[in-house]
């Protein structure tokens, strides 16, 4: 089973697991952020997804191989990018999206997969479209609302 973690999108928590099984690196740089908090914003050059500029907490100067690195993120998939042509961020997609920056198209590694409640993300991400950005906790760890939607798949 993979490590569970909750990313809470201003009062909605969600079930993730870290994807240590596709990129080891990059999960373990996330979890020396932990816990994050920040803020998500729309990614208006990435389509239906959401980012965290992780600029205050990278370690400056501080590059990440690419591991199983996507530009085509699935819905739910949380995806950390730290390369050349960008800032350090995370990508959460809720929708058809393809992550880019102005500096064009970027991928990244997935570190997290939101696993349920789907819609509801979706929910969010438009609203954040509309309304501007939310605040954003990532903890490693499960929660007893983890364990309800494990019990219930």
């Amino acid at each position: 089973m993979l490590p569970a973690a909750r990313i809470a999108i201003g009062a909605k928590v969600f079930p993730a697991r870290l994807r240590r099984d596709l990129a080891p690196q990059s999960c373990s740089r996330l979890e020396s952020l932990m816990p994050y908090r920040g803020k998500l914003a729309h990614a208006r050059w990435s389509g239906e997804a959401c980012w965290s500029p992780l600029a205050g907490a990278w370690p400056r100067g501080s590059v990440l191989p690419p591991e199983n690195a996507t530009v085509y993120p699935m819905p739910g998939q949380v995806l950390l990018y730290a390369g050349d042509l960008s800032e350090p961020e995370l990508l959460i997609a809720y929708g058809p999206n393809r992550f880019a920056s102005k500096a064009g198209a970027l991928a990244g590694n997935p570190v997290l997969t939101i696993a349920a409640d789907l819609a509801r993300l979706a929910e969010l991400g438009s609203e954040i479209f509309w309304r501007g950005a939310m605040e954003l906790r990532i903890e490693l760890g499960e929660s007893s609302l983890d364990r309800d939607w494990r019990d219930r798949s």
